[in-house]
């Protein structure tokens, strides 16, 4: 593409594009290009210029090589469907549109057509005033209603148009920075990028959620997220939908019947052709998440609002007063035009968030404001072990067989079963054989899969299992064989163990190393540091194993071979003590704690169904991200408190100011609105910046 280099410094340039119209799409694409370009380390362009301005480390040279190789075309995938550049300039061009009106109608209208278009516009406030006092409703609508319909009685049209105004000024703004904020959260937990299995003639291919098209067929197994609305082309399922429908159990889904974005699959696999592409559907449902969804609010936010209404009637009370006792209207319409409801009603939500759209930069994506809150208040923390504490990413070290049988085929046979419900271990498996070239064919009947237990299938008509030591040896019965006992007995403590048995006897245990995280005692000692006092660790591993990882961790408690009911009865019994508690976990055995705890804490690239059920999840990168929302949850309790004095200190120093004739009614109603816009716009910074 051409461009001109308008003006550059050190490791800065602004350039044109040689076009005569920039349009907001390709504004979005060419940003989302050149935020691409790794060496570019800030990349802002401006629509109405055509104009960019570049941050870069790279040579010059390779700048202006990579513009010119840019294409709207060819780069229109690097661009979100939905950046916010719209929604800015919509209230960008209502706010100019509102200022350049009431100029000229101040300039160029004369008195008595002011006077009618103040009457006129005077209407809505007054019947809303009206609507309010009919129901027995004392709110902030009647006070607006009060004090425009006075000034009109009084034939003090400047006063009422002016208040108008100011009234309609702010409005627009909290309409502006809430409608931001909203889609500044909603791109933040929908733009995450995925991967799903896409299916071609050639088989299934793992492709970037955005690269699927409306038409596209992809294939979804247990445990695993719908990634796109479609309609079921092959298989039978089982739906969770409780995220779109609250249903509490599943529901079954045949091929033609409808699935959902955001949906489980909690058992059976299908294939899925997709109707709407990513953005089309998802961005939507959670944008009507987070504006809808009243269970969601904190009980700050539910405060706030109960107050703002609670304090019109003393704000009224003390207008009437004023005016008793001073027999001047004036001064009793200048405490009318102050209220706390605005401040109120929009600085708790906004500072809400505000809090979650910036945990969202530290790769946490937060449900509800009433999960920072319980974040906030937490006293304990439950991790679970692997992928949690651990890297998620463990490794076969050695295989030890029994019965004389060859390692590489038990190897080849376990990843001939795990391969079909892939989790952390399973993967180590099949990577294990791929590694060694061992090719795994269809060899075996239905594969079942037991939840925290295993996987059972028959080979050559032999049952094998594959799972843990309480499904191999406690559920199935299985047995060692006894001149091996001490082979068995002796398995090195180190590695965590996946028992592979055939026809009841045991055949093989794979040595699995799991490598803690590096971070995860810093971690953990940097929580207690911020009010957590109990941390525990619940696994299903050996006691051997737990034990070793708890004394690196450094958790004050920890249990071993505990299945998903038994982890979910540990948190509800720390609950039922009066603890608030926080689970986290990544696996599909870990969805019932989940659900039990005040907070459940999902792992981004753990299972889908888990990440679905939890209230808050966290990138698999670093484990301190769960200090940083910690931060972020007392930040926003200290602001929230911060924003409470500040209205009614300042609004209140207002009213007195009105009463004792200092304030005119407009001077009022414009501090008023513009402090209302400044602790709103203060609400929307980012909490540990300002620390």
């Amino acid at each position: 593409m051409k461009f001109q280099i308008l003006h550059e410094s050190s490791g800065r340039m602004r350039v044109r594009m040689c076009q005569t119209r920039m349009t907001l799409r390709q504004a979005d694409i060419l940003e989302a290009y050149l935020q691409s370009v790794c060496g570019i380390s800030r990349a802002v362009v401006h629509e109405r210029t055509s104009c960019a301005i570049i941050n870069y480390s790279l040579p010059r040279g390779e700048v202006i090589s990579r513009i010119s190789a840019f294409s709207y075309t060819e780069f229109d995938h690097l661009a979100p469907e939905h950046s916010g550049r719209a929604l800015n300039r919509t209230y960008e061009e209502k706010l100019v549109s509102m200022a350049v009106f009431k100029a000229f109608r101040s300039l160029f209208v004369p008195a008595p057509l002011r006077a009618a278009y103040a009457v006129i516009k005077s209407v809505p406030y007054i019947f809303r005033g009206l609507k309010c006092l009919i129901r027995g409703r004392l709110h902030v609508e009647l006070l607006d209603a009060l004090s425009i319909g006075i000034s009109i009685a009084r034939r003090d049209f400047a006063t009422a148009s002016s208040v108008m105004f100011l009234l309609k000024l702010g409005e627009l703004l909290e309409e502006w920075t809430h409608k931001k904020s909203v889609d500044d959260l909603a791109r933040c937990m929908s733009l995450n990028i995925d991967r799903v299995w896409l299916v071609t003639p050639e088989g299934e291919v793992l492709t970037q959620l955005g690269n699927v098209r409306a038409g596209d067929k992809v294939a979804v197994r247990t445990g695993g997220l719908v990634p796109l609305d479609g309609v079921i082309d092959r298989g039978e399922v089982m739906v969770n939908q409780a995220s779109l429908t609250g249903e509490s159990v599943p529901v079954p889904k045949r091929p033609g019947m409808t699935v959902y974005a955001g949906t489980v699959v909690e058992e059976g696999e299908c294939t899925i052709t997709v109707t709407k592409q990513s953005g089309d559907s998802r961005y939507d449902k959670i944008v009507s998440m987070i504006e809808q969804s009243e269970k969601l609010k904190s009980a700050a936010e539910q405060r706030a609002a109960s107050l703002s209404d609670k304090l019109v009637p003393y704000t009224l009370a003390g207008s009437i007063i004023t005016g008793l006792l001073t027999k001047n209207l004036t001064r009793a319409l200048s405490v009318l035009m102050v209220d706390f409801s605005c401040a109120l009603k929009l600085a708790m939500p906004l500072s809400v968030l505000s809090a979650m759209r910036e945990a969202g930069t530290y790769h946490v994506t937060v449900k509800g404001g009433k999960y920072l809150e319980a974040i906030a208040q937490a006293d304990t923390i439950v991790f679970d072990k692997t992928g949690t504490l651990t890297r998620a990413c463990p490794s076969v070290a050695k295989i030890i067989t029994f019965g004389g049988r060859d390692a590489d085929e038990m190897l080849r046979l376990a990843a001939c079963l795990e391969e079909h419900f892939p989790h952390s271990m399973a993967n180590a498996v099949v990577q294990a054989a791929r590694d060694r070239g061992l090719s795994h064919e269809e060899m075996h009947s239905k594969v079942e899969y037991l939840v925290a237990h295993g996987i059972a299938s028959t080979v050559s008509g032999e049952k094998v299992i594959v799972g843990s030591a309480h499904f191999v040896f406690d559920d199935e019965g299985c047995t060692v064989p006894p001149e091996e006992m001490e082979v068995y007995r002796s398995l090195p403590e180190e590695y965590s163990h996946l028992y592979l048995a055939i026809g009841g006897t045991l055949a093989a245990v794979i040595c699995i190393s799991d490598p803690l995280r590096p971070e995860a005692a810093d971690v953990v000692k940097a929580l207690k540091n911020a009010g957590i006092n109990k941390t525990v660790m619940l696994t299903g591993d050996s006691d051997r194993t737990a034990s070793a990882i708890a004394a690196q961790v450094g958790v004050d408690e920890y249990r071993s071979e505990v299945l998903p009911e038994d982890k979910a009865e540990y948190v509800s019994r720390e609950r039922s003590l009066g603890r608030r508690v926080i689970m986290l976990g990544d696996g599909i055995n870990d969805s019932p704690a989940l659900s039990a705890a005040d907070v459940g804490i999902a792992i981004s690239d753990g299972a889908a169904i888990a990440r679905e059920i939890a209230d808050i999840t966290v990138s698999a990168d670093n484990l301190y991200e769960l200090v940083r929302l910690r931060e972020i949850a007392a930040g926003l309790q200290k602001r929230i408190r911060s924003n409470y004095r500040f209205v009614i200190g300042f609004n209140g120093g207002l009213i007195a100011l009105g009463a004792a004739g200092v304030l005119a009614p407009a001077t009022s109603a414009m501090l008023h609105n513009l402090s209302t816009l400044g602790i709103s716009l203060h609400s929307m910074t980012n909490l540990l910046d300002s620390k």
